[in-house]
């Protein structure tokens, strides 16, 4: 690997790593970085997801105070959020829907592991309802659950030998300083204004992912 490769993917890790920790998607940058690097599809999406662990974990420990705050509403109301559910979901004659958060945390979770793009969009808007709308406490536990999933994913593509460890160091390099950033712009970031910058990232992976594979 060349000097402007590694130059590439330390700048790719910087940006994807500011995007993982506000909002996710950042795959939209560092996936492509990893390929121009001269990396194959299958070695590029285990070297994202591996190269994004650290820096989303780091974004998490930047603002633990929410994710203590987080957890203990859920502890609090935890009695009254799964009756509130389960009443909502007799209504509709299925009274077992989405009366757990698992039920639906599960398969996004299933879903970052294979691929993960666009993982911490989903992950937020269902950690949204858990904070009542509060992005700054659902964005740190989407950093903390998403880097568990990541972790978790590095593990089996560490163990596989899918890892391409020196395109992995240089982008983990890169996301370490992201996702530092990140944090601190997510931390002073106003609702409204995330809310906006949600729903801008997630169309703009509605739209790259369809024409990319529909057209």
């Amino acid at each position: 690997m060349d000097l402007l490769h590694g130059v590439l993917l330390v700048a790719a890790g910087i940006a994807g790593g500011i995007i993982a920790a506000i909002v996710g998607g950042a795959a939209v940058i560092t996936f492509p970085a990893l390929l121009a690097a001269g990396l194959p599809p299958v070695m590029a999406t285990a070297a994202n997801t591996a190269a994004l662990t650290p820096g989303l974990f780091l974004a998490a420990i930047y603002d633990r105070s929410q994710l203590l705050g987080f957890a203990t509403v859920l502890f609090a109301y935890a009695g009254r959020i799964s009756t509130w559910l389960a009443a909502r979901a007799a209504t509709r004659g299925n009274v077992r829907r989405f009366t757990h958060s698992p039920a639906v945390v599960l398969p996004i979770s299933i879903y970052g592991g294979y691929f993960g793009a666009g993982l911490g969009v989903l992950m937020l808007g269902v950690l949204s309802v858990g904070t009542g709308g509060n992005y700054r406490s659902a964005n740190v536990t989407k950093n903390l659950v998403t880097g568990l999933n990541s972790a978790t994913a590095t593990v089996i593509f560490a163990a596989q030998g899918a890892l391409s460890w020196p395109a992995t160091l240089l982008m983990m390099a890169g996301t370490l300083v992201g996702g530092l950033i990140g944090a601190r712009v997510a931390q002073v970031m106003p609702n409204h204004a995330a809310r906006k910058l949600v729903v801008g990232v997630g169309a703009l992976l509605t739209f790259g992912f369809a024409w990319r594979y529909w057209f």
